[in-house]
C-alpha cells in the first residue's frame, strides 16, 4: 500500500507540471498587456516599458517559464504586481475563509444528499420518491448565482436571519453559514440522484435479498450491507465537489463578500495580476491532486478488491 501511495504521489508530478505550463502560456496569450494595465492609462511608453522589465516581460516565453518553475520548486509563489505582497502570504491568508466555508457547505451537502437519496431509494416509485426526485433537479437546475440572490434578499435582507455579508467570518462562523448553505444545495442535490441510483442498484442485488430472507432488521440491511456497498459513487462526489469548494467559489463569495480565493482569483483576473493567478492555480491544482489521492486510497480502504488489485499492481 505504501509503495502505490508513493507511485501515485511520484505520477501526480506530470499532471502538476502540465497544468502549469498550459496555465502559464494561456494567460501570456490573453490579449491585453499586464505592465500598461499596472502603469495606468496615463503612464508613457518609457514607463510601461521599465515596468515590463521589470516583471521580465520582455525575455522569451520559455526563459520566463523555467525561471518561473525554479521559483515554485524553491516555495516563491512571486509578488504581486498589485500588491506588492508575497502570493504565497495572500493565499493563506484567503484560505482559511474558503476552507470554512467549504467545510460548512460540505456537511449541508452531506446532510441533504444524504437523507433525500436514503428516503427516495427507500420509497423508490411512491408519489414521495417523485417529489425528491424533483426538488432534487430542481436544486441541481437552478444557478447558484440565481439561488444566492434569493437567498441574501429573502433570508439576509427581508427576514434579517443572517448577515448580508461574510464581514466578521474570522471571528464567527455564523456570517459563512447563508452561503455555505448555498453552496451545499446544489451539490447535495446532485449527491441525492447518486445515492438514489446507488442505493437502487444495490438494494436489488441478491444478497441484499438473502439479508431480509434471514430476517435482518431494515435499517441494517440499508447501513451495514447496502449503503457501505454503495460508498465509492458517493465518495467520489463528496470528494470531487470539496475540493472544487476549497478551490474558491467564485460566485458565492462574490455574491457574500467572503474574503477568500475564489473573490481573490477573481480580482486578480481583472487586474491581470500574473503571478497571484499562477499562483492559485498551482495551489488549486495541489488541493485537486491531493484530494483525488486520497479518493484511490479511500477506495482501497473500503473495498478490499480494490485494495488486492492495487497491491498486485505495485507488486
Amino acid at each position: 500500500m505504501l509503495e502505490y501511495t508513493l507511485r501515485r504521489l511520484v505520477g501526480t508530478i506530470p499532471v502538476i507540471l502540465g497544468i502549469l505550463l498550459i496555465a502559464f502560456v494561456v494567460l501570456y496569450l490573453v490579449p491585453g498587456d499586464p505592465a500598461a494595465t499596472l502603469a495606468g492609462p496615463r503612464a508613457s511608453p518609457e514607463d510601461i516599458a521599465r515596468i515590463a522589465r521589470e516583471m521580465g516581460l520582455d525575455r522569451p516565453l520559455s526563459e520566463r517559464f523555467v525561471t518561473y518553475l525554479g521559483r515554485m520548486v524553491r516555495g516563491d509563489l512571486g509578488t504581486s504586481v498589485v500588491t506588492e505582497r508575497p502570493v504565497l502570504t495572500s493565499i493563506l491568508e484567503k484560505f482559511p475563509y474558503t476552507l470554512k466555508l467549504a467545510v460548512i457547505a460540505m456537511v449541508f451537502s452531506v446532510l441533504i444528499g444524504l437523507a433525500a437519496g436514503i428516503f427516495s431509494a427507500i420509497h423508490r416509485g411512491s408519489l414521495i420518491d417523485r417529489a425528491t426526485t424533483l426538488c432534487a433537479v430542481t436544486g441541481i437546475s437552478v444557478p447558484v448565482f440565481l439561488s444566492g440572490l434569493i437567498l441574501l434578499y429573502v433570508l439576509a435582507g427581508k427576514l434579517r436571519w443572517f448577515p448580508t455579508s461574510a464581514f466578521g467570518a474570522e471571528q464567527s462562523l455564523w456570517p459563512l453559514v447563508l452561503p455555505a448553505f448555498t453552496l451545499g444545495i446544489r451539490s447535495g442535490a446532485f449527491l441525492a440522484r447518486i445515492v438514489r441510483s446507488s442505493l437502487v442498484e444495490v438494494l436489488n442485488q441478491d444478497y441484499i435479498r438473502t439479508a431480509r430472507a434471514k430476517g435482518l432488521s431494515p435499517s441494517r440491511i440499508l447501513l451495514r450491507h447496502a449503503l457501505t456497498n454503495a460508498l465509492i459513487p458517493i465518495i467520489t462526489v463528496v470528494a470531487l465537489d470539496f475540493s472544487s469548494f476549497l478551490n474558491g467559489s467564485v460566485i458565492v463569495e462574490t455574491i457574500f463578500e467572503v474574503p477568500g480565493l475564489g473573490r481573490f482569483a477573481m480580482d486578480a483576473i481583472l487586474k491581470r495580476d500574473y503571478p497571484v493567478i499562477q499562483g492559485i492555480v498551482l495551489f488549486a491544482a495541489l488541493i485537486f491532486v491531493f484530494v483525488n489521492l486520497v479518493i484511490d486510497l479511500l477506495y482501497a480502504w473500503i473495498n478490499p478488491k480494490i485494495r488486492e488489485e492495487m497491491m498486485g499492481g505495485a507488486a
